[in-house]
């Protein structure tokens, strides 16, 4: 388990920006769960991992982010 500043990675920021409205809206249609609150106890191995990576570490871009809001 990882803990403190997570490394960016460039290429998977430019998916999460690029990936079409239209795309979640299909795959919500089709997948009752997706995107909804709670579905992740659907795995309940990978739910707790991401609890506890989300609280053990810090985006190394966030002071940017925050700049640029």
């Amino acid at each position: 388990m990882k803990i403190g500043v997570r490394k960016p990675s460039i290429k998977k920021s430019f998916k999460a920006r690029t990936t079409a409205k239209w795309k979640r809206e299909l795959k919500s249609a089709v997948i009752p769960w997706y995107g909804k609150k709670g579905a992740g106890w659907l795995h309940p191995k990978r739910k707790i991992y991401n609890k506890v990576y989300n609280k053990t570490t810090v985006d190394a871009l966030k002071p940017l982010k925050d700049l640029f809001k």
